[in-house]
């Protein structure tokens, strides 16, 4: 039997281009009928690690970490709205929006994989944040979360406060950066190759393409 194509998506649940790339690679993999023949496991990285409990308001985020004037973030953020509806996502951006620490849903994620419900937890937690306006470092929110898509949501929640795994956790992300990851997404595909970024169906279908018939 052949080996299954192992694909390792490097990414953040507040990450918009996350969920463009990871959309675009569904359709590309949808459209070649190849949804058996691979296995995608979801790794961590904290755009922002050092982000407060609190959270920050977006705008004041954008501007103070890339220096974009609200114009231009309102341009960008309408741009990802069009590509999103194209793709069957609703991204909602409002004024009062939060950039918020992501640490606890990575740990959440990593849970879940052991249920192979991983990519379920991280598009529940993506559409949260994007389309319902919800605080995905709030844990009322994440245990709706893990209850939504059938996972046990008190046994997962009694890993945030454990910190052999917050270290094991710490460990992955170091583990990406050290590959020289350092932005997201990055989707690696058996460890080997790697394409970084929300890359268009096509682009995507002639890689796996490739890879498939390897």
């Amino acid at each position: 039997m052949k080996k299954k194509l192992k694909i390792d998506i490097v990414s953040d649940v507040v990450c918009p281009w996350c969920t463009i790339g990871y959309k675009r690679l569904e359709k590309a993999i949808s459209e070649l009928g190849i949804e058996d023949q691979l296995e995608i496991e979801w790794q961590p990285f904290e755009l922002n690690p050092n982000m407060p409990v609190e959270g920050q308001n977006m705008k004041e985020h954008i501007t103070e970490k890339y220096g974009s004037t609200v114009e231009q973030q309102k341009e960008s953020q309408q741009h990802m709205t069009e590509v999103g509806k194209e793709l069957g996502f609703t991204f909602d951006y409002f004024d009062d929006m939060r950039m918020v620490n992501t640490f606890n849903a990575h740990i959440l994620l990593d849970y879940a994989k052991d249920f192979g419900k991983q990519t379920e937890l991280k598009m529940r937690l993506t559409t949260a944040f994007f389309s319902e306006r919800k605080d995905v470092s709030d844990r009322d929110i994440l245990k709706q979360a893990l209850l939504d898509v059938g996972l046990k949501a008190e046994e997962a929640l009694a890993r945030l406060d454990n910190e052999e795994v917050r270290y094991d956790l710490r460990n992955k992300q170091g583990y990406w950066k050290n590959m020289g990851v350092n932005s997201v997404p990055t989707i690696v595909f058996n460890r080997k190759s790697a394409v970084t970024g929300a890359q268009p169906v096509d682009v995507f279908k002639e890689v796996l393409s490739e890879l498939i018939t390897d």
